[in-house]
């Protein structure tokens, strides 16, 4: 059987390499899932993806399934309780950004903006593909990105997490020249 080429990152950990071979760098247009990956991209803020994939499953079910018109009713009492919860990253900001998030994401929704529709308009509706050599942290596209979400009010979407999250969705083809995904997605 031969090992297929995959992303450096992916490395060896079976999880990682499932992530890679099935979402990561996926065109993504759903609103929801637009939004969920960008708050799990904050939470990562300083940690490793692998820290918060593994405790993705743990962040859905605290976060409702990160349906903002859930989160967006979050009060005090659920921030306590989130701040209790090993299975997620129990940072206050990170948590109280989430929630705040979710009410700019409804508020969109409520004046008819759609979030995927805002999220693809930066590119047009199209894919974004390096040169598979280079991995910048950062792009002048993801600063504009970056500057827009936090113009509107959103936290923790600093040019490389916005980058970083470009990619997971596919925004960005970031996969390497000779990752088998490169030309799949």
């Amino acid at each position: 059987m031969t090992i297929p080429r995959r992303c450096a990152w992916a490395g060896s950990d079976p999880r990682m390499q499932a992530y890679h071979d099935t979402e990561w760098g996926v065109p993504e247009r759903d609103s929801r899932a637009l939004w969920e990956k960008l708050m799990l991209d904050g939470f990562q803020a300083g940690l490793s993806w692998s820290t918060i994939l593994y405790k993705r499953d743990a962040f859905r079910a605290a976060f409702l399934g990160f349906e903002p018109h859930l989160v967006a009713r979050f009060g005090e009492a659920d921030v306590a309780r989130l701040l209790g919860n090993a299975g997620i990253v129990r940072s206050r900001a990170k948590i109280e950004a989430t929630i705040h998030a979710a009410r700019l994401y409804c508020d969109m929704a409520d004046r008819g903006e759609d979030f995927a529709a805002f999220c693809w308009s930066f590119t047009d509706g199209k894919v974004v593909t390096g040169d598979g050599r280079t991995f910048p942290a950062t792009t002048p596209l993801s600063e504009t990105v970056s500057k827009e979400l936090k113009r509107r009010g959103f936290k923790f979407v600093g040019s490389t997490i916005v980058y970083a999250w470009m990619q997971a969705v596919g925004i960005v083809n970031d996969h390497a020249a000779t990752c088998f995904r490169r030309a799949q997605v």
